[in-house]
């Protein structure tokens, strides 16, 4: 039996599929994105004569950990029980570094962070430059 999730503090999304799936203790969660929950607008994207020509990692990166919290909260979970992540960025060679500074702010300590695979990709659906697909063990009350 399995729980679907709809996390209205999240950005909709883009096709026909939840924003997560609990499965006994876990919790799968499908892909997501920096968009803005209120303004579906992505934070950090510079536009000119409606064509992207920049985007700003950090900013977005910030905006997709604050998705992945709306849609944990949303489940019963927590950033803490995520155990797998796995990040797709349209540009490695550019983004990656200020894109990892701004993991090692949300995971301090490497023992406790979730595992992690990084994929540098051609394109996303959406004009976004990064989105995660993670996993989360969601603790028992007794386990909190």
């Amino acid at each position: 039996m399995t729980d679907v999730v709809h996390a209205g503090g999240a950005p909709r999304p883009v096709g026909r599929y939840p924003h997560a799936r609990r499965v006994g203790d876990l919790l799968f969660l499908s892909g997501i994105g920096p968009r803005d929950p209120r303004t579906d607008t992505v934070p950090g994207n510079v536009f000119d004569d409606g064509q992207l020509v920049a985007h700003d990692i950090a900013m977005q990166t910030r905006a997709v950990f604050a998705n992945v919290r709306a849609v944990l909260e949303a489940s019963g979970a927590r950033w803490e029980d995520l155990v797998d992540v796995t990040v797709y960025l349209t540009d490695m060679a550019g983004d990656f570094a200020s894109y990892n500074a701004v993991w090692a702010e949300a995971f301090p300590d490497p023992d406790t962070a979730p595992c992690r695979t990084t994929l540098g990709i051609t394109a996303l659906p959406t004009p976004i430059a990064i989105e995660l697909k993670c996993i989360a063990a969601i603790r028992s009350p007794s386990q909190a």
